[in-house]
Formats: C-alpha cells, structure tokens, sequence
C-alpha cells in the first residue's frame, strides 16, 4: 500500500472540505441545527463537510471502509479491509460561536493502527499530515516535538467531556492537579489541534478523556511520527479508542501518568 499516495489524495479531500468550512464561517444564524446532546451541537457545516468527505473517499477507495463522527459506519476494532475514520469539523462549538479555532482529520486504520493521518485547520491554512514511518509535517515542511524535559516546565492542554454537568468524573480535579505542577494549561475545544499542536511543539503535553476515535486517530499518527508518545491512562498505546489519552514530546510522559495516577498526591513544585 502506498501511503504517500494516499496521504496525497486525504490532504486534497481534506482542503477540499475545509473551503466549504471556511466559506461558512462564522455565519452562526445558518448552521446551528440542533444538539446531540445538552453541549454537544451539531450544524449543517459538519453533516456537508462529512458527506463531500465521504464520497471523496468511497471514490477514490471503493475497498475501504467507513467510519464518519456524523453518519456512523463500520467498527473500527473489527478486522477487515483498510478504515477511514472522520472528524468533519472538530470545534463545532467553536464554529456555531464564531470562535476562530476548528479543525478536520482523517485517518486511515490498518489493522486497527493509524497509518495515514491529516489535520487540517482551514482558518489558519495549516496542514499536519503524517504516514507510518514517514514523518510529520506540517505544510509540508517537517515537525518534531518540544524538547521541555520537566513537567513544571511544561505548557499543556486538556478538554471536557460532553456529559461533564452529570458525570461523577469530569476531569475538574486533573487540571487543577496539573494546573500546580505545570507552566500552564489551556482548554480550546478542539482536540484534533491539540495534538497536532504537541507534534510541532507548540503543546507540551495534552490529556483527555471519553473522546472517540475519530477525534485522535490521525492526532496519534502525528505525535508518534514527529517523536512523541501517546498511550491511554495505564501508559499502553492501545488509546485510539479516545476513552482516555495522554500525548506528550515524550520527555515528561512518565510524569504525566504519574500526576494522573496519583492525583493530589503527585509531587508538585515549590513555590
């Protein structure tokens, strides 16, 4: 299988969906349409960037399956041919609230592992792609991640879940946790950024949980390709399922899961 070539043709698709995001943005009044849940909006720009995503991919790769954030589709984790997972529009709040941070992804699974990876932020024209064994880039030139050795040091980003105003565990105690341990935290509502973002250095480190995997597939690719590490909460890299993730450069991972393990009780700085 040629993964340039394919990663070619996701980088074309990939554009090609971001104009139509870009075009629409932020005209709120039209693409608010309803709610999949009490926080979780969905807006006429996704369900269009998903269908002319879709139909790229069902022509230019008849034998490849499916999975689409909006429409659903085949089971990643069941063996089979190649699969597509999508995030059309990652951000939705963000676009319906004219907040200039949204991103799409795609990724190719081989085996259950991500093989071909894109992000692309239409509003920003930034490209981050990758293959398995090939690197990352970013607009084509290549990424690596940061070189932050110390936690303290580290600059870091998280996200909430969708059902945080019910949930027991909503992930408030881990970023006050962090937030003492760390440079800083942010929280931008875009989680296929984030990790493109700990791929070319400009994060640190970023945990979050109860995403799925379109959400992170192509973000993991990115990470692992430009020199960091991405596991799940027990430190396995099976995480592409998205129940929970953490990506660092790598240097501070240990210290992260230590800080996830151990909560309140995790050694802290001074001062």
């Amino acid at each position: 299988m040629n993964y340039d070539a394919i990663l070619q043709t996701a980088v074309s698709i990939a554009h090609e969906a971001g104009a139509l995001v870009r075009d629409r943005f932020p005209s709120t009044a039209l693409t608010r349409i309803g709610f999949k849940g009490a926080v979780n909006p969905v807006t006429e720009t996704d369900i269009a960037a998903e269908a002319l995503i879709v139909a790229r991919l069902q022509a230019a790769f008849p034998d490849h399956r499916i999975l689409a954030e909006e429409r659903g589709g085949d089971e990643w984790r069941v063996p089979g041919s190649p699969i597509w997972l999508i995030d059309p529009l990652d951000g939705t709040n963000n676009f319906a609230h004219g907040f200039p941070h949204i991103g799409l992804s795609l990724a190719l699974l081989v085996e259950g592992q991500p093989v071909v990876g894109v992000i692309y932020d239409p509003l920003r024209g930034e490209t981050f792609a990758a293959t398995a064994g090939g690197g990352a880039t970013l607009n084509g030139r290549p990424i690596h991640v940061s070189g932050v050795e110390r936690l303290e040091s580290a600059f870091l980003a998280t996200g909430f879940p969708y059902d945080r105003r019910i949930a027991p565990d909503n992930n408030v105690e881990r970023l006050d946790h962090f937030l003492r341990r760390s440079l800083g935290v942010r929280r931008a509502g875009a989680a296929t950024l984030d990790l493109a973002y700990v791929a070319c250095g400009r994060l640190d480190g970023f945990w979050e949980m109860r995403l799925k995997p379109w959400d992170v597939a192509a973000g993991v690719l990115l990470v692992r390709e430009a020199g960091g590490q991405a596991t799940d909460a027990e430190g396995s890299p099976d995480c592409i399922s998205g129940e929970f993730i953490i990506a660092s450069n790598g240097h501070i991972h240990d210290q992260m899961l230590h800080v996830i393990r151990e909560g309140a009780a995790a050694p802290r700085p001074t001062g």
